[in-house]
């Protein structure tokens, strides 16, 4: 009953130790990550090659991890190497070093002009990262940076991984690293040291040899000799000496005698600016032993002119401003506006007493108006005078964007004038040509092919460029608005309408030039009916074929009084007229006859009278009456620009794929078919389907050999299976269509309707939109340009480069609305061409390149200059006493006079004036105090081999890297110990 009574046990929290900690499952984190990437046990490679860090291929890759909420990210960073033939475990063996620990040594690649700090610093080829994640997060504490520390040991141990492990401490701005690496029986610690200022004591070389070897404490005596590797960079800023090779402007192609003025027609190329800021010359003296360079506080015999290594970098100016890059920046600009013409100049420049200038909707016909005096007797001069007359009544002179001479100028450029030797030019040109295209070989062609752009002698290029150059040199987005109403005013005048078709008729161009040509078509067509051409289109039929009728007078006396009265001839269509109607005789047949077998699919009457015949076909005859068939004059197809294209292609695609859309899209599409089969059925009288369809689709009609039922071959012929399907298109329109040439048929392309369409187009069309326009010939025209300026120079790189270009805006430029993104990485892509080409200019000027009498001494300096752009640092065969550092050693002698000519002052104490003269501690100590001013940045490498932390222990690699410059003072070291008895 005792037991009963007492009171229940108490129970006591049990805390279970086995339970994994933050820190713990932080380590587990970072083996896994290390197991990930395979970075477990013994690494192996290939000894190090000369210049690997800068030439081999580094790649990373990374992960997260946390530790609590803190989160970190983990980078390995690797250099790409081939594998070895053999496994390289077994060839290293268990006692083998680590990898890491074998290229401490390694002086082949000592100071890489381009590679990460580690590798800089400690000559690694493979290492592993652990970084804040976040770019303001820093790790400052020292205990937090000690447990870091402890995390990578422990998880080194636990995988066996030989790759260094660091952590980056403190912030980031810093480049502040410790780490680790661990091996068989030894480890390697690595540890800096980063100061603003740094001792005296430790600016020279005996006294860094001094921490070196109190760093180690190395327990033997004497010490092994230490190797050493340094290397002093001057940099060079001053360019007095030397003018910027910019070419200067043609003074005799100024426009208005402004300064920096540029002639019309050409694209500005050059920088603005020296696009090289500073020279970088390093100078190194490798693989020393110690005792044999003296460096101290008093003397140094580290002179840059002795040294046996010269290698040497460029800074290049950030973003140098260069002319072609600003005309097309800003011509781009333009592309982005939003005001029309008549907001930017006001309703008065456009309009005189109330009423527009240029009245469109007769437009055509002023443009086919005979001169009222020879043409070549017309002068631009006049032109602009009688155009500016009507705008000094509503504006002043003072308030147009261009003066009369500027626009006399560009006016000229577009529009020579029309002096009989320059129209016999063009005419022998045109002749020449033949209305085709420049020859595909030429590459001017196959690029504005490419570009959809205009070549670069037609009319369409000259004007993008002279806007190009308003824009930007005189008046900017006003200049171009009146520049383009003037151009438009201009269409309307006989002389410029000639100028047009001079310049562009030859050639099928694209964009604005595509309206351009496309009014030249619609004044040739008039003009060929206004000018009285008659039996233009009977001169081409051959001797001996029948004539056409209305032409020749070949028709009896009522169709020939009845066509007078009612009819129209080919030269007498007006611009009013829509359609034109047969001969009432004519008609009479059609509904007597043609029409009733025309349903039936039958031939035509016979008895009609053949009209618009060319020649005859030659092998040809018709079926049913056996007589010759005739080759039918038929119009000319209508053409139509490439927005009419894409349009008729969205009108087309929106009726569907259902046979009624099918159905109707084939009925838009064969109003030429119409025409061709009337043209045909009157030069053919009493022809079938058959017939037509020989002529116009040979593939269509079938021939076969038969035999007949005398058992002789003969050839027997039908429609393929396509022209048999009912309600086909081409029966149909067979059964429709009416013996009627083409001199009497509507007119498959109104030319009237077109012009005024085009003009329309054009008289309303924002300088933006005309920008968008235009900018294919200016992109073309700025390719072109450094094309040329590129093969004064040989630029390999840049040859690339233009490649890129081209294809890059072929691609784009083939859209209608490409992407303002897109365009923007070509003109940078442009301008970092030129920048190139302006470098290059400006080293070949610095080194005198073109000054060089030695040819083979100059073809030296040319290479020299394009490895300093293609190549972080280039090496100077010769050092100080090549022909390159005989020239880099100049540079610096004069930059270190003009400095000391500039301090000179006048009035200066005895004692300042004698510290003066002195120097300063390092001028002092090198004694060349005239020539090299003081290196500004010193950087030594210390190594050897010794045995750590005992006498007895394995001589481990131990290296030291140390960097002085004006900002900061670091030392970088990685001390190796052996752990076997440790």
């Amino acid at each position: 009953m005792a037991a009963d009574s007492e009171p229940e046990s108490e129970v006591f929290e049990i805390t279970d130790f086995t339970t994994a900690s933050e820190w713990e499952r932080f380590i587990s984190k970072i083996e896994e990550v290390l197991n990930d990437w395979k970075l477990i046990g013994i690494t192996s490679g290939k000894p190090l090659e000369k210049g690997i860090f800068t030439t081999g291929t580094w790649e990373e890759k990374s992960d997260e991890i946390s530790f609590a909420d803190f989160k970190f990210s983990v980078t390995h960073h690797y250099l790409v190497q081939e594998p070895s033939d053999k496994d390289g475990k077994e060839e290293l063996g268990e006692d083998a070093l680590p990898l890491p620990m074998q290229d401490l040594l390694c002086m082949n690649n000592d100071f890489p002009p381009r590679a990460h700090c580690l590798v800089r610093w400690y000559g690694l080829r493979e290492f592993v990262v652990i970084a804040p994640a976040a770019n303001n997060d820093a790790v400052v504490s020292e205990s937090k940076c000690n447990l870091l520390l402890s995390s990578v040991s422990i998880a080194l141990g636990n995988t066996g991984c030989q790759v260094p492990l660091f952590v980056q401490i403190h912030q980031k701005w810093r480049r502040m690293y410790v780490g680790e690496c661990q091996g068989p029986g030894v480890r390697m610690d690595f540890e800096m040291v980063h100061l603003r200022k740094v001792p005296s004591q430790y600016t020279h070389l005996s006294g860094l040899l001094d921490i070196f070897k109190t760093k180690i404490g190395c327990p033997l005596t004497p010490l092994p000799p230490v190797s050493m590797a340094i290397r002093l960079t001057y940099v060079l800023q001053d360019w007095q000496q030397y003018f910027w090779p910019q070419q200067p402007p043609d003074i005799d192609a100024l426009v208005g005698g402004e300064v920096g003025g540029l002639e019309f027609g050409k694209l500005p190329f050059g920088a603005c600016e020296d696009p090289i800021s500073e020279l970088h010359l390093a100078t190194t003296w490798p693989h020393l032993a110690e005792g044999i360079i003296v460096d101290n506080d008093v003397y140094s015999d580290l002179d840059p002119l002795q040294a046996p290594q010269w290698s040497v970098r460029v800074r290049k100016a950030d973003n140098p401003q260069c002319l072609l890059g600003d005309f097309l920046t800003e011509f781009f600009k333009l592309c982005r506006r939003k005001e029309s013409t008549d907001e930017i100049l006001g309703r008065s420049a456009f309009e005189e007493e109330g009423k527009e200038v240029a009245d469109i909707t007769h437009a055509l016909s002023k443009l086919t108006e005979p001169a009222p005096v020879p043409i070549h007797k017309l002068s631009v001069t006049n032109m602009v005078h009688s155009a500016k007359k009507k705008i000094r009544k509503h504006r002043g002179v003072d308030e147009s964007p261009l003066n009369n001479d500027v626009l006399n100028t560009i006016l000229l450029f577009l529009f020579p004038d029309a002096a009989e030797k320059l129209i016999d030019g063009y005419e022998n040109r045109a002749s020449t040509s033949a209305g085709s295209n420049p020859p595909p070989e030429n590459e001017d062609y196959n690029l504005f092919s490419q570009f959809k752009s205009a070549p670069s002698d037609s009319l369409t290029y000259k004007l993008a460029l002279c806007l190009c150059m308003i824009n930007f040199y005189h008046g900017g987005v006003k200049g171009v608005a009146h520049l383009w109403q003037e151009f438009i005013d201009g269409c309307c005048c006989s002389f410029v309408k000639e100028n047009i078709s001079m310049y562009s008729r030859c050639y099928t161009l694209y964009l604005l030039s595509c309206f351009l040509n496309m009014l030249n078509c619609c004044i040739e067509r008039k003009k060929a009916r206004d000018e009285g051409k008659r039996g233009s289109m009977a001169d081409r039929s051959p001797s001996g074929a029948s004539g056409d009728g209305a032409k020749g007078g070949d028709h009896s006396g009522d169709n020939t009084d009845k066509e007078k009265e009612f009819g129209k001839s080919w030269e007498s269509w007006s611009d009013s007229e829509e359609e034109f109607f047969e001969c009432l005789s004519d008609t009479e047949d059609l509904k007597g006859n043609g029409q009733e077998n025309g349903k039936k699919g039958a031939k035509e009457p016979a008895n009609l009278k053949p009209e618009g015949r060319l020649h005859p076909h030659g092998k040809l005859m018709l079926l049913h009456p056996g007589e010759p068939l005739y080759v039918p004059i038929t119009q000319e197809p209508a053409p139509m620009t490439e927005d009419l294209l894409e349009e008729q292609s969205e009108v087309l695609a929106k009726l569907g794929t259902s046979a009624e859309g099918a159905h109707l899209r084939a009925r838009m599409q064969s109003a030429c078919l119409l025409s061709d089969m009337e043209s045909f059925k009157a030069a053919n009288p009493g022809c079938c389907l058959e017939d037509f369809v020989r002529w116009y689709s040979p593939r269509d009609y079938i021939e076969e050999e038969v035999v007949d039922e005398k058992g002789n071959k003969v050839i027997k012929g039908e429609l393929s299976a396509r022209m048999k399907i009912p309600s086909n298109m081409w029966v149909e329109a067979w059964e429709t269509a009416k013996p009627v040439p083409a001199r009497r048929q509507k007119r498959l392309f109104d030319d009237t309707r077109e012009a005024e369409k085009v003009l329309h187009y054009l008289a309303v069309q924002k300088p933006a939109d005309l920008a968008r326009h235009l900018l294919p010939c200016i992109i073309h025209a700025a390719v072109l340009k450094v094309k040329d300026e590129e093969a004064l120079e040989d630029i390999s790189s840049v040859k690339k480069i233009i490649k890129q270009i081209i294809s890059h805006s072929s691609k784009v430029l083939r859209f209608p609305s490409p992407e303002d993104k897109k365009l923007e990485e070509i003109i940078a892509q442009i301008m970092s061409v030129e920048a190139i080409i302006a470098r290059a200019r400006s080293l070949k000027a610095k080194f005198g390149v073109e000054k060089c009498e030695n040819e083979e001494e100059k073809e030296g300096l040319q290479r020299f200059v394009n490895s300093l752009l293609e190549q972080p640092e280039v090496s100077v065969v010769g050092a100080g006493r090549g022909p390159a550092g005989s020239i880099i050693h100049k540079l610096f002698v004069n930059a270190q006079r003009l400095t000391e000519s500039s301090d000179e002052v006048p009035s200066v104490p005895p004692l300042e004036e004698e510290l003066r003269r002195s120097g300063s501690q390092e001028e002092r100590r090198q004694g060349v105090q005239s020539e090299f001013p003081p290196p500004t940045g010193r950087e030594v490498i210390l190594r050897t081999s010794v045995p750590r932390p005992a006498p007895y222990s394995k001589a481990l690699p131990q290296r030291m890297y140390s960097v002085l410059t004006r900002e900061d003072f670091r030392l970088a070291g990685a001390f190796s110990a052996d752990t076997t008895f440790f």
